[in-house]
């Protein structure tokens, strides 16, 4: 039977269409997922949180309907005063509850120094702590991001440090919550130095929050993050070193080029070591930057994110 020109017009338009549609079909398959879970630093907002436009209570709801993310990490300094008060962290699970945000983790500041030398220091720092432990363990969080500062030699702090994150650990662990440090300034952000205590406190549930802006090791001011940087460890080797003990990413941001690049950080050569590792956890989005706001920051990083997840 003869095909009529008609249909024959019909066929030639649909299998044009097609043509044009499958690379871009093909592409977006090739694509696939992400390979990690992107979660939410409350950090990213904390100009906004200071200054009283936003609450902490508000921060589940504005994680997902500004950004579309379902996973959020507090900072204990926007609720210092709540880690005991049960109608509150009921609140907030509440509003967890009405936007569909799980908890993931807690970063903890100002509960004093667990690698302190000074055993009574050190001690009474990790008791600080236990509350944090109860309130991460009560929003089903299940990891806590600690600090592991102290004023010493090198040694002197790492042997403290080891002490105290094992002591803070054996109450932690009663309550299935991880105990994780962040380079942080110091000591911590040296690779080596943090790689060698964490590997000494040796235990499953104790490990690293590796972070993308905290490199420096010296200063000429001698203070954690005042006064100009004098030496830095390389942050793709630390990365490289840490990731097997990682229990999350800290994506941090400041700046970005026209194409939507970190400036800072090659986010395509760290996200290559981070997918080799074979981490496929939860990557923070922390965006400190002067020069966006913070919701155009952490729109900024998302998509950052969002593209070198596949790769």
């Amino acid at each position: 039977m003869p095909i009529s020109r008609r249909h024959f017009l019909q066929q030639a338009a649909t299998v044009a269409a097609t043509a044009t549609l499958a690379p871009h079909a093909i592409a977006h398959e090739l694509a696939g997922p992400l390979f990690f879970e992107i979660s939410l630093a409350e950090w990213s907002l904390h100009k906004a949180l200071f200054s009283k436009q936003l609450d902490n209570l508000d921060f589940p709801a504005i994680a997902k309907k500004e950004y579309g993310i379902s996973v959020v990490e507090y900072v204990n300094q926007f609720f210092k005063d709540k880690a005991q008060d049960t109608k509150y962290l009921n609140e907030l699970l509440q509003r967890c509850r009405d936007n569909d945000v799980r908890n993931h983790l807690i970063m903890v500041d100002g509960e004093g120094d667990l690698g302190a030398p000074n055993q009574a220091e050190r001690l009474k720092a990790v008791e600080n702590h236990y509350k944090w432990v109860d309130a991460a363990k009560y929003l089903g969080c299940r990891t806590i991001r600690v600090n592991a500062f102290g004023k010493g030699t090198a040694a002197e702090v790492q042997q403290a440090a080891i002490d105290g994150l094992s002591r803070l650990n054996e109450y932690a662990q009663k309550a299935g919550i991880n105990v994780i440090v962040e380079n942080h300034g110091s000591y911590t952000s040296d690779g080596q130095w943090l790689l060698k205590t964490i590997r000494q406190v040796d235990k499953k549930s104790v490990g690293i929050l590796p972070d993308f802006g905290n490199f420096c090791i010296r200063r000429d001011t001698g203070e954690l993050y005042q006064g100009t940087c004098l030496e830095s460890y390389d942050k793709y080797k630390a990365i490289k070193e840490w990731m097997p003990l990682a229990k999350g990413v800290s994506a941090k941001t400041f700046e970005f080029d026209t194409a939507g690049n970190c400036v800072e950080t090659d986010y395509n050569k760290m996200f290559r070591i981070i997918k080799d590792s074979g981490f496929r956890g939860y990557v923070g989005i922390e965006y400190e930057g002067e020069k966006l706001s913070e919701a155009d920051g952490i729109r900024k990083t998302k998509a950052l994110l969002e593209r070198v997840g596949r790769v």
